[in-house]
C-alpha cells in the first residue's frame, strides 16, 4: 500500500496541487480519496467532475446516495460504504434506509428499495439487464434517463471503488464512527 500514499496539495504531483485546494475549499477538507487519487491527476479530476455531474442528474439528493451506497455494498468498498454512510445522513436518507443498505438488506420504502435492487443489478450483470430488470425498475416509477443516471453513478463508483481497493485508502477522519466492514 506504500505505492499510494495520500498526498496532501503541497506533496501532490504536477497537476493535482491547485484541484486538491480547491476540493479543500469545497468541502472544508481533502477527502483521502483525493489523496489517494491525486497520484493520477486525471483519475481525481476525471471522479471528481463526474460527481459535479451525477449531482446534476434528476435523481433527488437520497436517491443519488441510494446508488453511490448500493453500487459501493456491491462492490464491497469500506472507504465507500463509511463516507457515504455520513453523506446520506446529510441527504436525508432516513436512518432505517441507511442501516438496511449498510446490511444490504431491503428498504423500507419501495421506490428506493426499487433503485438498490436495480443498481446493484447494474453492478453485478455489468449492465447485461434482463428486460424484467428493467421492467421492475420502471414499474417503481423510474424512467429510462434514471436507467441511464444509475449508470453514470455506477461508473463513477467504480473508479473510487477500486482505487480503494488496489491503495486501501484509509477513512477520514470526517467519517468516524461510519466505519463499515461487509456484513457475514
Amino acid at each position: 500500500m506504500s505505492d499510494y500514499p495520500v498526498h496532501t496539495p503541497e506533496s501532490a504531483p504536477e497537476g493535482a496541487g491547485d484541484f486538491m485546494r480547491e476540493l479543500e475549499k469545497a468541502y472544508g477538507f481533502v477527502p483521502n480519496l483525493a489523496g489517494v487519487m491525486a497520484t493520477a491527476p486525471a483519475l481525481m479530476q476525471g471522479y471528481f467532475q463526474l460527481n459535479q455531474l451525477f449531482e446534476q442528474t434528476s435523481l433527488t439528493p437520497a436517491e443519488r446516495q441510494v446508488v453511490l451506497l448500493s453500487a459501493s455494498f456491491t462492490n464491497t468498498c469500506g472507504y465507500c460504504m463509511g463516507a457515504h454512510t455520513a453523506l446520506a445522513e446529510m441527504a436525508g436518507v432516513p436512518e432505517d434506509c441507511i442501516g438496511a443498505l449498510r446490511q444490504g438488506e431491503p428498504l423500507p420504502d419501495p421506490r428506493l428499495d426499487a433503485l438498490r435492487r436495480f443498481t446493484q443489478a447494474v453492478v453485478e450483470q455489468r449492465g447485461f439487464l434482463p428486460e424484467s430488470e428493467l421492467q421492475a425498475f420502471h414499474d417503481a416509477g423510474f424512467t429510462p434517463q434514471n436507467v441511464l443516471e444509475v449508470v453514470l453513478g455506477v461508473g463513477m463508483k467504480t473508479l473510487s471503488n477500486y482505487t480503494n481497493h488496489i491503495a486501501g485508502t484509509p477513512l477520514d477522519q470526517a467519517f468516524a464512527g461510519k466505519e463499515w466492514t461487509p456484513p457475514a
